[in-house]
């Protein structure tokens, strides 16, 4: 044998182990990412900090993008630019190019989570259970300070909300959704084995999104739940099945009544469910209430194309627009507008037809579809435009997109057709 030949087999195992190692340390580092977003108590967090590490040891490492991951930042880009625009209309800049900076690097983190995921199906999986164990922790945190279970936990309220480990409640719940509709299904579909720690962990989380008493996260919870479930329901090909599926939520539903009406009998919940649940709170109302600013801001937006400037309808009119579309024309102006307009019709249509292909990735999809749809309707009443877990949602959602690209054309190579 030569010299040559020994060397390469020499080699080969070392280098067989340091690609192990290397997907091994790129997993761990994935992973943890999506569980430190659930800890956000001050900015930056720690998710921020480790996200820019990987973004930029991975592209160093080659990381490619493909052409779904460059439409996205195509969008994302345009999306910046016109807030840059409206930025240089203002008199002085005060917080806006530290609020541009942000929205530039979440529109990376988006792109970053369809290169993630396009690169190994398996991943999603694995940000997935990053994910639940993220929520469940900060929810568990927030059940635990609501009720003030041990000295200090009262951090994790605000105003007598549960906020977890999140700065406002307001966000707090509507992290928990997609985790949410994921252990649903594996309550449904999961194993009997399985069934009790679903329900085990749906019974936090559930309890956290209550306790949150935010509107936004209970009317995101029976938004995103109904899509899903629909979706569930449509996917089934079995009408046996279909049956079973809406036998099954009948069931859940009067549990979760019969779970509320429990709660309301303790006085201090009944009491801010009383509160929290009317339809139009104070600040809803009014001359420069919620309502009224959103008509304030698009008649704003036929005389400023450019917009008015990062936070400035905020500090103009004392309250943040609380309406993506108005904050979109406000601070990223006309451009801004129309290319946050464009990701979302793209995040909508594009993988609609394969939420109901079997796929690997089918449920991750589901799972992702249906709380971008709740997010994107509640986004009338409330500004998403940072919100952390939204970018890395529409990431996954892109992500499948770019998965079954790959996956038609490695059918087209092989000389198959495309389901």
């Amino acid at each position: 044998m030569s010299l040559t030949g020994t060397a390469d087999a020499t080699l080969a195992p070392r280098r067989y182990d340091l690609d192990v190692v290397g997907e091994r340390l790129t997993r761990f580092f994935i992973a943890l990412v999506v569980f430190l977003g659930g800890f956000v108590i001050e900015e930056p967090a720690p998710y921020e900090l480790l996200l820019l590490v990987c973004m930029v040891l991975f592209i160093a490492l080659g990381m490619r993008l493909s052409q779904v991951a460059l439409a996205l930042a195509g969008l994302f880009a345009l999306f910046n630019f016109g807030g840059v625009l409206s930025m240089l209309q203002m008199p002085e800049y005060k917080e806006a190019p530290l609020y541009l900076a942000v929205s530039a690097f979440l529109g990376l983190s988006s792109v970053f989570f369809v290169a993630v995921v396009e690169k190994d199906a398996s991943r999603l999986s694995l940000i997935f259970k990053a994910y639940i164990a993220a929520a469940v922790i900060t929810a568990f945190l927030g059940v635990v300070g609501y009720f003030d279970l041990f000295p200090g936990s009262r951090v994790f309220t605000l105003y007598d909300r549960a906020k977890g480990a999140f700065q406002d409640p307001n966000v707090f719940g509507p992290f928990l959704i997609l985790p949410t509709l994921y252990l649903v299904h594996q309550l449904v579909y999961g194993s009997w084995r399985s069934k009790p720690t679903s329900s085990f962990l749906l019974f936090i989380l559930f309890a956290a999104l209550f306790l949150s008493f935010s509107r936004a996260a209970w009317g995101l919870t029976v938004l995103s739940g109904a899509v899903f479930y629909t979706i569930l329901i449509l996917a089934e090909r079995s009408p046996l099945q279909r049956m079973r599926l809406v036998m099954i939520a009948i069931m859940g539903l009067a549990a979760l009544t019969v779970a509320l009406l429990i709660a309301l009998q303790f006085e201090v919940i009944g009491d801010m469910f009383e509160q929290r649940a009317r339809a139009v709170q104070d600040y809803d109302g009014g001359a420069y209430g919620r309502f009224a600013r959103h008509a304030i801001g698009f008649e704003w937006a036929l005389t400023n194309p450019f917009g008015i400037g990062p936070l400035e309808f905020g500090l103009t009119l004392g309250a943040d627009p609380h309406n993506i579309w108005v904050k979109s024309l406000m601070a990223y102006g006309w451009l801004g507008f129309f290319s946050y307009l464009a990701i979302t019709i793209f995040t909508l249509a594009a993988p609609f037809r394969l939420l109901f292909r079997d796929r690997p990735w089918q449920i991750y999809l589901q799972c992702a579809y249906a709380t971008f749809v709740g997010h994107i309707i509640i986004a009338y009443v409330i500004d998403i435009d940072h919100w952390r877990h939204v970018y890395l949602i529409i990431g996954l959602i892109w992500g499948c997109v770019a998965l079954e690209f790959r996956h038609n054309r490695a059918k087209s190579g092989s000389g198959q057709i495309s389901a």
